[in-house]
């Protein structure tokens, strides 16, 4: 595989960056955009269940949220109103938010959304209902009770105090829904759609497009601008650039791999605009504990001892959407680890050969020196097909031996859920940096529905809650180191690859979008406009 990366990588030209549109320029009214959709068709259009881009990209723009990221610094700490009025101090010591509600604001259907309706919402997610999925259930587990003791008033009591909370609740997945259609079927918003947000749903051809038109009833003034938009699903990335070289698309939100930048610019010149980031997103490799010899921490400690991380990153980064060794912390963090803190985690080791004889040792203490096994993958190109090729062609090097069963991101996700995997690669994509919460992931399947290795572990869920505790910012980061050593190395639950790199090459007529470091946050396309 190391052969195959340099040529590919000997391939690649130098690259320029097209910064976005100056900020002062006036926005236009009209006109459609046409995006794609690096996906053949969402799971389902309910975020509140679902964890994949296909449902954001294909349905934020119809929907609300109570807070979320500045749409225009959605890389910065500081969080905005959505449908409350002002962000709130918090009182009784940090454990009670209390948020006032827009008034006159309106689902499509025409009826109004009060605090009764965020609240339901929220109770969706954090106290789901048995037989109801809420994947990010686990970050928050430090709220009591959720309160709306008049139509335009929510609050939410904590158990304590925690500086997890507020970015949590920036969630771009936590979409506002009628608590009316909750009441008359909780899964109706798996198959149907009815927000509050910037544009109408209009039309959804299952695989091929979706389709949504201005609300002109939105509560923030004078937005959108746009008419309308129209997303279009393609699963191949070869598709997706070359609606956009033709201009049969203006954008697709997700990210391309350097060699797409460059291929674009180097066909349309200043037609092209680039914006890039540093990616809330890194790959994950999760043994299935219920399956032989996977319950065997010997066995998946080999598997992670295995992986040239620090050699492979280089030439990864050229091909792919994968640039940063790391570890469960976002690198760009204050709370991630050092190079030097993070080589003392099995995997990170700076000595392949030692480490890889480890790996060989441990498999054959563990009975399992003729290990083979089938790794399920995602059919999404990027970046998940070099996650895979990179990972069997290590294990191939301590005597493993694996073979992948590609699936669609549909039957991907069955299968994870339905714990019918040996192995599986995925990916811990979170939004609005919150490193506390963030390795919520990590956590048992009956802590965090996210998790798919089927495992209990009091010790880490104890670990964590400590860590959701933790005020001090160094003793924080001390914290989150002792979990990564506990869940990548003691255990190694999880098996952590590398952090992602967001390269999004656009139409320079497109304005008013700004990227952030995740790929779920900023795409309602209140604010995007149409410079032609």
């Amino acid at each position: 595989m190391q052969v195959a990366l340099r040529i590919l990588v000997s391939l690649v030209a130098g690259s320029m960056l097209i910064l976005p549109a100056a900020a002062d320029e006036t926005p236009k009214r009209g006109g459609v955009l046409t995006f794609m959709i690096p996906a053949d068709a969402p799971p389902s259009f309910d975020a509140q269940r679902e964890e994949t881009y296909a449902t954001i990209h294909s349905a934020a723009p119809f929907y609300s949220t109570l807070i979320r990221a500045n749409p225009m610094d959605p890389g910065s700490p500081d969080l905005v109103c959505d449908l409350c009025t002002e962000m709130p101090q918090p009182t009784d010591g940090g454990k009670t938010y209390t948020f006032k509600i827009r008034q006159g604001v309106k689902f499509h259907d025409g009826t109004p959304l009060t605090a009764a309706d965020v609240l339901a919402s929220w109770n969706k997610i954090i106290f789901p209902p048995e037989g109801v999925v809420s994947p990010r259930q686990s970050n928050f587990m430090m709220v009591d009770k959720i309160e709306a003791p008049d139509p335009s008033t929510i609050v939410f009591k904590l158990k304590f105090a925690t500086d997890a909370f507020l970015p949590a609740l920036a969630d771009p997945y936590a979409w506002i829904y009628s608590k009316a259609k909750l009441d008359k079927d909780i899964h109706w918003y798996e198959k149907n759609i009815d927000g509050s947000g910037p544009f109408k749903f209009v039309a959804y051809e299952t695989g091929q497009s979706i389709e949504g038109a201005r609300n002109p009833d939105y509560y923030h003034q004078g937005l959108p601008y746009l008419d309308g938009f129209k997303g279009i699903f393609a699963d191949k990335q070869a598709t997706r650039v070359d609606a956009i070289r033709s201009d049969r698309a203006a954008v697709e939100f997700r990210g391309f791999p350097p060699t797409v930048r460059d291929e674009l610019k180097q066909a349309l010149g200043d037609k092209v605009a680039v914006q890039t980031s540093d990616w809330n997103c890194g790959g994950l490799i999760t043994p299935n504990h219920k399956k032989k010899p996977f319950d065997d921490p010997r066995v998946r400690r080999a598997l992670t001892l295995a992986l040239d991380r620090w050699h492979t990153a280089p030439d990864l980064s050229k091909i792919a959407l994968v640039r940063t060794v790391g570890g469960v912390t976002f690198p760009g963090s204050p709370l991630a680890p050092s190079k030097e803190e993070l080589q003392q985690i099995a995997g990170y080791w700076p000595d392949i050969e030692k480490s890889r004889a480890e790996a060989k040792r441990l498999l054959k203490e563990a009975g399992a020196e003729n290990l083979s096994f089938e790794l399920l993958n995602r059919s999404t190109d990027q970046p998940y097909k070099y996650y895979g090729i990179w990972a069997v062609d290590d294990w191939s090097k301590i005597g493993v031996k694996a073979t992948q069963k590609v699936l669609p991101v549909g039957p991907w996700f069955a299968a994870q859920r339905s714990g019918d995997f040996d192995v599986t690669v995925e990916g811990n994509c979170q939004n609005v940096v919150n490193p506390l919460a963030d390795v919520g992931k990590y956590l048992p399947h009956t802590v965090s529905a996210s998790n798919y290795g089927n495992f209990e572990d009091e010790k880490e869920v104890k670990m964590y809650n400590e860590l959701l505790r933790e005020l001090d910012k160094s003793k924080q980061k001390a914290r989150l180191l002792e979990f990564a050593k506990y869940v990548l190395d003691e255990q190694a639950h999880g098996i952590f690859l590398l952090w992602w790199q967001r390269i999004v090459p656009y139409q320079s007529y497109v304005k008013g979008w700004k990227i952030g470091p995740s790929h779920y946050v900023n795409q309602d396309l209140g604010t995007v406009w149409l410079d032609k």
